[in-house]
């Protein structure tokens, strides 16, 4: 009989919930620890935990089809690219339907996750000075909510407004004002976009270097309808189709002005926009090379241009922060912290990860099997390969991200969306073998005996 797994699950956006179900399904005790006062994570727009990105214009980029979940698909009635409002109400609804808001501690913030070798539990520290042990750890709080800001500085001094697109809402912020956005991903072409319409002028966009842009359809049908078809062929591959079908659709990025992108479509996380194309062919948004240094109220560029600016948008990404990990077990850079399948931690499996990891396609399918796949384990269902075989794992998929996307774009959390989401249920069921036929120690609580199913 498995016996009783009492697990902390830190987070209740997305990767959170979808924890919290599967391990709720999978009979274990699960308490779920949240900043925040509402479920949705970076989606719940404005709520108590201050971590949402969100903004008003802020719309999925991948399409309903491949970004909701599997066991709780959107209404056919929603448009193709729902809004972040009606996302954080598919995840409320979700949390609803699935009787998860009980488990929720809301307004509870982790300070502090702690092994006790002896005892083989973990200690779960709250802000209020609350500790309570558990069995297993789940971190699902997420990587979108520490902004980054340009490291080192540039040189000179700016006497203009800076803002970091975290902080972004609405385009009032840019009535009246010389805005210069810094960035080439999703947020830093909506951010242009909006300011596009109320500033003084038009917006410029600086990016050193380029990205390839999609837009939302291609042909008639969502850009991204194709992805799952064509999943079978090897990446160069699908590379290579991709951007003839793009070059036809709507040319290069250097056709509207941008700076050519650095590597293949599927080696960069293209930018899904239909509207930036629009604005820089109408004039009101004008791309700029590189920042070379800060010149009072005026930017100099790479190419020795400069522009009067009183407000610049960074667009520059975020820092993954895991603050309640010591180094221990987050290392020093959780960006390149080692996960077997990018969930379990190679020395203590009883702490693992939803959520931490870069997709090339939507985050909820990849979150939901990675809970899956945790609750196989945490309940005894699943057993772990031996702990050689996981690091050589690892490091295999480690060398083949390395060799798509480069040393600098964050290889170790790298996933191919359709393949992993693919390959967990194999994973489950490889490890459901490995347990019947005694390879491999199935998870089981310290504070239990197990007994022989």
């Amino acid at each position: 009989m498995t016996p009783h797994c009492r697990v902390a699950v830190i987070g209740a956006g997305a990767a959170g919930l979808t924890a919290t179900k599967a391990l709720l399904e999978a009979g274990c005790d699960v308490v779920t620890l949240e900043k925040g006062d509402r479920p949705g994570g970076l989606w719940a727009r404005d709520n108590a935990s201050g971590l949402s990105p969100a903004y008003a214009s802020l719309h999925l980029n991948t399409s309903k089809s491949r970004t909701q979940f599997a066991d709780f698909p959107m209404p056919a009635s929603w448009t193709d690219y729902p809004s972040a409002d009606r996302m954080a109400g598919y995840l409320a609804d979700y949390a609803r339907t699935f009787h998860l808001t009980d488990h929720i501690r809301f307004h509870t913030t982790v300070t502090a996750v702690e092994r006790d070798e002896a005892g083989g539990t973990w200690s779960v520290t709250t802000e209020d000075g609350r500790s309570e042990r558990y069995d297993a750890v789940v971190v699902a709080s997420g990587h979108n909510w520490d902004p980054r800001w340009p490291g080192p500085a540039y040189p000179g001094t700016f006497t203009g407004a800076q803002m970091h697109a975290h902080d972004y809402r609405t385009p009032d912020v840019f009535r009246d004002k010389r805005v210069l956005v810094v960035g080439m991903g999703n947020s830093a072409m909506d951010i242009a976009v909006d300011a596009s319409y109320t500033s003084r002028g038009p917006v410029l966009l600086s990016a050193r270097h380029g990205v390839h842009i999609v837009p939302k359809y291609l042909f008639g049908r969502p850009s991204d309808a194709t992805g799952g078809a064509l999943a079978v062929l090897p990446w160069r591959i699908r590379q290579r189709l991709a951007e003839t079908l793009l070059r036809l659709a709507v040319g290069t990025p250097q056709r509207y002005g941008l700076p050519a992108p650095r590597g293949g479509l599927l080696q960069n996380h293209p930018t899904i926009s239909d509207t930036i194309l629009h604005r820089l062919t109408h004039g009101e948004v004008v791309a700029r090379t590189g920042i070379d240094r800060l010149d009072r109220d005026r930017v100099v560029f790479t190419d020795g241009t400069s522009d009067p600016v009183d407000l610049i948008v960074w667009a520059t990404g975020y820092r993954v922060t895991l603050p309640f990990l010591s180094p221990r077990w987050a290392g020093e850079d959780p960006e390149r912290l080692p996960l077997y399948k990018r969930v379990f931690h190679l020395e203590e499996p009883s702490l693992a990860f939803v959520g931490l990891m870069q997709s090339t396609g939507a985050a909820l399918p990849v979150v939901e099997a990675q809970a899956k796949l945790v609750a196989a384990c945490f309940s005894g269902d699943y057993a772990l390969p031996s702990g050689h075989d996981q690091r050589r794992a690892v490091a295999r998929a480690l060398r083949a991200a390395t060799v798509r996307w480069g040393q600098d774009r964050r290889p170790m959390m790298r996933i191919d969306f359709d393949q992993y989401v693919a390959d967990l249920p194999r994973e489950i069921t490889a490890g459901r073998a490995r347990r019947a036929r005694g390879a491999a120690r199935a998870f089981a609580p310290a504070r239990h005996e197990r007994t022989a199913p």
